[in-house]
């Protein structure tokens, strides 16, 4: 094993320990949650997104036994490189492939090591941030918002694109991921003030960046009563387009639970009974949707 091997395996392991469990560091990972990252690896595979006969691949103990404890912590022991072998190459490549990327080379290439948060500003100097609202809203979402139609021959359907979102705390700031096209991601912080909330996000592999602007009416008070949760969230979204022109919309956010949450996102078709009805009907309605004045 190579140093450069070394570490791009660190590299990915740290990206997993992060992307799963929140932690910046492979070191800082246990046993125990190594086991339900595999498992969680496992159930990606069997979802269908892979060939059939690969679901096996990945045993109960691979990442903590056969990377982290033969190579990473061998390694850290002063065990020389030359006695630790690399790592299976074609796992690697299926593990980069779970994780959206076309190959681990593609994921050495393209994925971002850390996000930069810090580089995002999103507060009002004077507003007083309305904490118990944010930590509410953590949790996983599902975004929608209406695509093109497809092109090409054939019967053209109109598409609805839907994202993943993550809202979490992280110290004193609430941030979100938010999965997009192809292999890259958004990151960015959310913040609330009454009952506005406001998210800026940029992307991991472009220049974009993304705001977002909603209201939940009430709120404030509503959180006081017993049983009241929000599970629905309407945004205003704003970018620049790749051809610079302004692009404006309006973005449903829904709830999802934590063990339905699949981490990518996916075009569907609005007969796709992956499409909740309540948000089916709203997508329906053009001029609630979509906006054309910039």
């Amino acid at each position: 094993m190579s140093k450069d091997e070394l570490a791009q395996l660190e590299r990915l392991m740290n990206y997993i320990a992060h992307h799963f469990i929140r932690k910046n560091r492979w070191e800082d990972v246990s046993k125990a949650e190594w086991l339900y990252i595999s498992g969680e690896f496992n159930k990606l595979m069997q979802k269908g997104k892979h060939p059939q006969q690969e679901t096996a691949f990945l045993g109960d103990n691979y990442f903590y036994e056969h990377l982290i404890i033969k190579r990473l912590k061998a390694a850290k022991a002063g065990k020389a490189l030359s006695d630790i072998s690399s790592p299976n190459f074609g796992k690697m490549n299926i593990i980069a492939g779970i994780l959206g990327y076309d190959s681990y080379m593609d994921f050495l290439t393209n994925a971002a090591a850390v996000f930069s948060f810090h580089e995002l500003k999103i507060n009002i100097p004077l507003g007083v941030v309305n904490t118990a609202l944010l930590d509410h809203l953590t949790g996983c979402w599902y975004c929608y918002n209406s695509n093109l139609p497809l092109t090409g021959p054939g019967t053209k359907e109109e598409r609805v694109r839907r994202s993943a979102m993550e809202i979490y705390r992280s110290g004193d700031e609430y941030l979100v991921e938010r999965s997009g096209k192809d292999n890259h991601m958004y990151y960015g912080k959310i913040t609330a003030y009454a009952d506005y909330i406001f998210i800026i996000m940029n992307s991991t592999t472009f220049i974009r960046q993304r705001h977002f602007i909603g209201r939940l009416k009430d709120a404030t008070g509503k959180l006081k009563q017993k049983g009241y949760s929000v599970n629905q969230m309407n945004f205003v979204s704003t970018c620049v387009s790749f051809n610079e022109d302004p692009v404006a919309l309006n973005e449903i956010f829904d709830r999802v639970p934590a063990k339905d949450f699949e981490k990518l996102s996916v075009d569907l078709p609005l007969s796709s009974p992956e499409l909740p009805a309540h948000i089916l009907q709203q997508l329906k309605n053009k001029g609630l949707h979509q906006i054309t004045d910039y």
